[in-house]
């Protein structure tokens, strides 16, 4: 099957999740207080998505791998954050591990991609 836009990447639909949650935790009065953290990972999570969508819109594999790249660096830091979360009180450890669980899903897709899309031959798409 030929991907035709960036919806049908499983990394990017995993994203798309990830981001999802993170929103749903951020809208909760804790952590929605703390108008910088909220900010923050919600932003990081977006990212995730964002790199991915922007990466496939790139003339070659290379520059997607990059963009891909970014995206799972992101990926990182939404984990990172989940532990300011639950060090503060905002999330509990059902919450985290949901999370947390969904973003290392998510990096590990993104990564099996870039290994794909460096193993391929370059191309432009």
């Amino acid at each position: 099957m030929k991907i035709k836009k960036f919806e049908d990447l499983k990394c990017w639909q995993a994203a798309r999740k990830l981001r999802k949650m993170v929103s749903e935790i951020t809208r909760k009065s804790q952590i929605r207080r703390d108008i910088v953290f909220s900010g923050q990972i919600r932003s990081a999570a977006l990212s995730v998505m964002a790199n991915i969508a922007e990466g496939f819109e790139s003339n070659t594999d290379k520059e997607f791998a990059n963009f891909l790249n970014y995206a799972r660096r992101s990926c990182g830091e939404v984990r990172n954050h989940l532990y300011a979360a639950i060090d503060d009180g905002y999330i509990n450890e059902d919450e985290f591990s949901f999370i947390y669980g969904q973003a290392c899903v998510t990096g590990k897709l993104i990564t099996g991609f870039i290994t794909y899309l460096r193993k391929s031959t370059p191309k432009r798409r």
